[in-house]
């Protein structure tokens, strides 16, 4: 297994449960099969993980699967038919209430809702309370090792390296009266990752004028801008270490291809930096007094400065995603926009603060990544943008 079983059972009950039900069909979780260590084999049969809060795990699956887990540490229990799974499951379970599964209420955070709705009336039916795992999950998926941090801040050197380069091949292009289109850049930047070591789960965005502000804005062959001078660009661009267990560093850039910039685009930075200040303040604040903080209530501190600013309608996402091995990781969203992250932010973990204000002319959004030790936080992505670039 890839946890110390301990580490789980002094998690369960910090939690007060008796305990943690992973379940899996045919990958509908990965997040339970990612905790242990499965990964190329074949199952095609429901299968359970009790990990209780005292005592020995134990595993049920079907009875043709169970070379599938022989590499785990753990007492494994068979089925055949569904009458005897139902009667495995309810003894697997027999002593205890209150337990943890992959679910989230009224799917608050469907990162974690990967139980279906049939599975979790079955459990209740055995008389059992069920609880999210999301707390359990963030604490396991979501921390990083102090090797994973130096992934990130490698991998954020390099990013911010190739940014600038391309930045200098834009101005120096556009200057010369010739052009670059969206997804030439956007290409180059790609085909620029392996050659640098680094890998994406796709290319960067790379988004002029009023295509800015599609937040997920993806350029093609067939339908691109070109991009010259007077004109306003973003480039949002994430990758990690082409190495196992490395984690993402991701980041969004605006900048102005020339001297003047429109006092419209100009106001709208400024409220957006203001918004992405405030977020790191309130984080950094909370974070070093030792105060509790939820993912959501981060979102609120950007959402309050951008509404008040009287451009909330124009703020279409949550505020930051958790990072890791995934661009979008298993940790707590800033997020009281698309759903209510109740999660509380905690040390070693990482996540995006990216707040942005999209208008039928442009879109603004400026995006950094926060670290969180145990006592401080680090902000990445170094230089921190504070004003539009000019090239």
């Amino acid at each position: 297994m890839n946890l110390k079983i301990e580490e789980i059972q002094e998690q369960i009950k910090a939690m007060e449960i008796d305990g943690w039900l992973l379940y899996d069909f045919q990958g509908l979780n990965p997040l339970a099969k990612k905790l242990l260590g499965i990964q190329k084999t074949m199952l095609t049969r429901r299968w359970y993980c009790w990990i209780p809060a005292n005592g020995s795990p134990t595993l049920l699956c079907h009875h043709i699967e169970r070379q599938g887990f022989q590499h785990l540490s753990v007492e494994i229990a068979c089925f055949s038919s569904w009458k005897e799974m139902e009667a495995g499951l309810s003894k697997l379970l027999n002593t205890s209430q209150r337990l943890a599964m992959e679910y989230s209420p009224n799917c608050f955070i469907p990162y974690v809702s990967r139980v279906d709705a049939g599975t979790v009336e079955m459990v209740r039916n055995l008389g059992k309370e069920i609880v999210s795992s999301a707390d359990l999950i963030q604490y396991f998926e979501a921390r990083w090792s102090k090797d994973q941090l130096r992934t990130h801040l490698l991998a954020s050197k390099k990013l911010m390296q190739l940014f600038f380069e391309i930045l200098e091949q834009i101005s120096q292009t556009t200057k010369n009266n010739l052009f670059l289109t969206e997804y030439q850049v956007q290409q180059t930047m790609w085909k620029k990752f392996q050659h640098l070591g680094l890998q994406s789960s796709s290319p960067p965005i790379v988004a002029v004028n009023q295509n800015s502000n599609n937040p997920h804005y993806e350029p093609s062959m067939e339908s691109s801008a070109e991009i010259k001078r007077g004109d306003f660009l973003l480039i949002d661009f994430w990758a990690k270490l082409l190495q196992s267990h490395s984690v993402y560093a991701d980041y969004t850039w605006v900048v102005f291809l020339g001297d003047k910039i429109p006092n419209q685009i100009l106001n709208v930075w400024k409220i957006v930096k203001q918004a992405r200040d405030s977020a790191i303040q309130f984080v950094e604040h909370r974070h070093t007094t030792g105060t509790s903080t939820k993912g959501w209530e981060v979102d609120q501190v950007a959402r309050k400065v951008i509404s008040k600013a009287g451009f909330g309608g124009a703020f279409l996402h949550r505020t930051g995603h958790s990072i890791g091995e995934n661009d979008h990781g298993n940790g707590a969203n800033m997020d009281s926009l698309e759903t209510k992250d109740e999660r509380v932010l905690i040390p070693h973990t990482v996540f995006s603060i990216e707040p942005g204000i999209y208008l039928p002319e442009f879109g603004i959004r400026s995006e950094i990544n926060i670290y969180l030790g145990n006592n401080d936080l680090r902000v990445t992505g170094e230089p921190i943008q504070q004003e539009i670039l000019k090239i």
